[in-house]
């Protein structure tokens, strides 16, 4: 390969599905663009792309290109953003989007202690379990359980370990009893969260080489993290929550994990940026405060 821009063309025409898009992001005209898709080509010795009048699709050594392409041009943009960078001061204003409950009783704490570091930085929350759009809204940063399918956005890793638990309050278990398995989950109160009118009502777990998917029944759905997270204290029901969320709960006995054997869904925590013009010296140094303070962070 004879330069890197024309790399960093075929993971943008990869990215949005055609030479015109990729040209107008990397403000080129779709000549060079076409020229530098060719030379690519013909460099590898291997037909990156199959071409139809309408479309382009990836082959498989374009797959197996593209695979290896993105995470070579991130980690050089993110070195050059840091060169640039070294010296910047960590200021600015940051605006933070992240569910409620995940907000209020586990990051809330950990910006304070931010802010009381870097003093330049201001801070403006939105705490709500609705996804924002940060291509819309007015957010920096979004924090999100599960890796977001847009291929555009920049995630960035917080919590890879992130199963979900299903665990009760003492109280609720002596009054109802402890179910042996999800299998017997019918038999009890299950409070469920609720994002847009969709109630989460099928809770899924693995135990070894099985996995099942046990719909559930409650007599409270909440469209608010936080307030199933109460419901459970409360010792109304049984609910299935993000370990992150609950971990200082379990550590503190105020609710069990119950059905220890089975493993929840993962839902690993990601900062979130609609691209990597947005990944500031703030932000940089924002993400290394959260991951040195995730648990299991040494």
């Amino acid at each position: 390969m004879r330069n890197l821009q024309d790399l960093e063309l075929f993971v943008a025409t990869a990215d949005h599905g055609g030479l015109s898009a990729a040209a107008r992001l990397l403000d080129i005209s779709p000549a060079v663009a076409s020229a530098a898709l060719k030379r690519l080509e013909t460099d590898l010795d291997t037909p990156l792309f199959v071409r139809t009048t309408r479309s382009m699709r990836l082959t498989l050594a374009g797959e197996r290109l593209l695979a290896r392409a993105r995470p070579l041009l991130d980690g050089l943009r993110d070195t050059e953003e840091e060169l640039a960078a070294g010296h910047d001061k960590v200021e600015g204003q940051l605006q933070i989007s992240m569910p409620s409950d995940l907000g209020r009783h586990v990051v809330l704490p950990w910006l304070n202690e931010f802010q009381a570091r870097h003093p330049d930085v201001k801070l403006r929350l939105q705490l709500t379990d609705r996804l924002a759009d940060i291509y819309r809204e007015p957010v920096d940063i979004a924090l999100r359980f599960g890796k977001p399918p847009e291929s555009g956005m920049v995630a960035l890793p917080l919590l890879q370990d992130n199963p979900r638990v299903l665990c009760a309050a003492p109280s609720y278990l002596a009054r109802r009893g402890v179910p042996a398995s999800p299998h017997e989950l019918a038999g009890h109160n299950c409070l469920c969260f609720m994002l847009d009118d969709a109630v989460n009502d099928r809770w899924r777990f693995r135990k070894g080489e099985e996995e099942i998917e046990v719909t559930v029944q409650g007599d409270r759905v909440a469209g608010d993290s936080e307030i199933v997270r109460r419901w459970a204290l409360d010792g109304l029901g049984l609910c299935y929550r993000s370990r992150i969320d609950v971990q200082a709960d379990l550590s503190s006995g105020r609710l069990r994990i119950v059905c220890p054997d089975w493993a929840g869904d993962n839902v690993p925590l990601y900062m979130v940026l609609a691209n990597r013009k947005q990944v500031s010296p703030a932000v940089r140094v924002l993400r290394e405060f959260l991951l040195g303070r995730m648990p299991g962070a040494v």
